[in-house]
């Protein structure tokens, strides 16, 4: 039987924790395939060590760690490469993600994650490969045409220092703008794999929270599109029908390129592993 286009986007997706979810790491380690990168977020309330024991946690159970650098949270350039070594002797430098983060005023000489990439410093604490943001239905403090030059700015940056590049993305509701938003993304050149942002199965009043939060686009009739309705907000919401639309969309379209999963965990990293396991089979 031929692999159906949800099993095809979901060949190799990605997942989300934080420093704190290590014990939920351990709970999930034997639902989620061996080498799967799994994404350490830089949230202001946890320190240095322990996102670096999170990351590390990440590689010694077999999966592939992408440690986040929240670029307006770094104090120097001092605390960059103090975090970066520290990545570095845990072996969890070679894979990261740059994004702005969101303190309004940056705490550091870093305002954008393209100060972190064009600082240089990334190539010599052995990272590799670069994941960089995207946002398909736009940032709500960032104008569309500066969200652009800093896209096109960092894949060129990334080049030039010999780095891979992946974009991963916001998550959203409707296949429609991302579509778009993909399909623009190859027309300006920039060939890196696109990882689609998704929520694992959460509670729908969670989604909804989060999606206002980021300024996501979540009416009446997008959210039916994706499959649940705002008169049961006490339910939960799986990707099962956004994720079968995107990925026949994406299966339709040569120009798309590479186009993957990544999951955000609201709802835990063992429902969401339990989830993906269940519909790549």
């Amino acid at each position: 039987m031929a692999p159906t286009p949800q099993t095809t986007i979901l060949d190799g997706f990605s997942l989300e924790m934080t420093g704190k979810d290590v014990p939920g790491l351990r709970e999930a380690q034997h639902l989620i395939p061996p080498g799967t990168r799994i994404n350490v977020t830089f949230l202001g309330g946890e320190d240095l060590e322990m996102r670096v024991a999170a990351a590390k946690a990440v590689r010694e159970a077999g999966f592939v760690p992408v440690p986040h650098i929240s670029a307006r949270r770094i104090a120097s350039p001092a605390q960059l490469e103090e975090f970066l070594g520290a990545l570095r002797d845990a072996g969890a430098s070679e894979h990261v993600f740059t994004v702005g983060g969101d303190p309004a005023t940056p705490e550091g000489p870093y305002a954008a994650s393209l100060d972190v990439i064009q600082s240089g410093r990334l190539p010599e604490f052995g990272v590799r490969e670069v994941s960089i943001a995207g946002y398909p239905e736009g940032h709500p403090d960032i104008p569309d045409d500066v969200l652009w030059q800093h896209l096109e700015a960092k894949a060129t940056a990334l080049r030039e220092q010999g780095l891979g590049a992946v974009i991963l993305t916001q998550f959203g509701f409707d296949v429609d703008p991302i579509m778009t938003w993909i399909r623009e993304v190859r027309s300006r050149g920039i060939d890196a794999p696109i990882r689609i942002g998704t929520p694992g199965p959460a509670g729908i009043k969670r989604l909804l929270g989060f999606a206002r939060r980021f300024g996501i686009g979540a009416n009446a009739m997008i959210v039916k599109k994706y499959g649940f309705s705002l008169t049961n907000l006490m339910g939960t919401a799986g990707p099962d029908r956004f994720l079968a639309d995107l990925g026949a969309r994406v299966a339709a379209d040569p120009s798309a390129g590479d186009v993957g999963v990544h999951f955000y965990t609201f709802g835990g990293l063992a429902a969401t592993a339990e989830w993906a396991r269940d519909h790549s089979s």
